[in-house]
């Protein structure tokens, strides 16, 4: 009887021992529980270290980027400074080992052809539209240089065609070989670009920021002024310094205003002394980006990660 008993008690704490081990947790399809699939998306903060990948701090995005976090009540999250190459670095390095990361992000970019990105939705539009990238020119420019001038002003492309110069310089290839390269691929929208332009001479002065993009627009732009007979002399600035120099006469140009939000609050400090020549590009787009295996659609959602 005694053995009986032992027996009975022992089948009933492994009945209960399988019952909970099969019962405590509901399942999903893949074999992950609903408690499991909570704790992957809450750790996502903690996996990034609440931290947001930006640029240079004196970019506009940067500002953005961090009204998007007093926006979106974000108070535990960091935007962390750098550069457009230390950003895209620390981007190929998380795709490289499948971790997630969030960056500060914009259209056109290279990163967007080798990657599969997506923007986080936004709905308290804290990134504004769509965007155009102008070029800006010091007071007196035109009179000064007016074959040059024209060259600047008709210099128009597509995020395509940027994006195939990019892709190339990130790929491995000297931005002046790219820019070459693209040049000699393309005469036909060169050709507009000088269409009614002379031959010229003497010192054109670019300033930039270094943005993949503005490095492909402004080797473009460099080659096709020295096929036209200029000395160009490229500037590698801050955003507020470009926008100093040019204002100043110590520039003569920048190919790379990103208005009309990125760069506002410089076209409103200097509208005086500059002149916004042209639209050279359409359809740019800011945010804040992720790799498309991270499993998150809306800054929102930062809130609760």
């Amino acid at each position: 009887m005694k053995k009986l008993s032992i027996l009975f008690l022992g089948l009933v704490c492994m009945i209960g021992f399988v019952l909970t081990g099969c019962g405590s947790s509901s399942q999903s399809a893949s074999g992950t529980s609903s408690a499991d699939s909570k704790s992957s998306s809450s750790s996502l903060g903690k996996e990034v270290n609440y931290t947001i990948t930006g640029i240079d701090a004196g970019a506009g995005e940067m500002k953005m980027a961090q009204d998007a976090i007093d926006q979106y009540g974000l108070s535990n999250w960091t935007l962390q400074s750098g550069s457009d190459a230390t950003m895209t670095a620390a981007l190929t390095k998380a795709i490289k080992e499948k971790k997630p990361i969030i960056i500060t992000g914009w259209s056109p970019h290279w990163m967007f052809a080798k990657y599969k990105l997506k923007y986080l939705k936004d709905p308290k539009g804290v990134f504004g539209k769509s965007e155009e990238i102008h070029t800006v020119v010091t007071k007196g420019f035109v009179s000064e240089h007016p074959n040059a001038a024209k060259i600047l002003k008709q210099f128009n492309w597509t995020p395509d065609q940027m994006g195939s110069v990019m892709l190339d310089i990130s790929n491995g290839t000297d931005p002046a070989k790219a820019a070459e390269k693209w040049v000699k691929a393309n005469p036909d929208v060169v050709k507009k670009w000088t269409a009614g332009a002379t031959k010229g001479s003497g010192t054109i002065k670019l300033a930039y920021v270094a943005w993949d993009s503005a490095i492909a627009s402004n080797n473009v732009v460099k080659t096709v002024l020295e096929d036209e007979g200029y000395k160009v002399e490229l500037q590698q600035l801050q955003a507020g310094a470009m926008w100093a120099a040019v204002a100043k006469g110590s520039a003569d140009a920048m190919l790379c205003a990103w208005l009309p939000t990125t760069h506002a609050s410089y076209m409103k400090q200097f509208k005086n002394q500059v002149t916004d020549l042209a639209t050279n590009l359409k359809g740019t787009k800011l945010g804040l980006v992720v790799p498309d295996y991270v499993n998150i659609d809306s800054i929102e959602d930062l809130k609760t990660n």
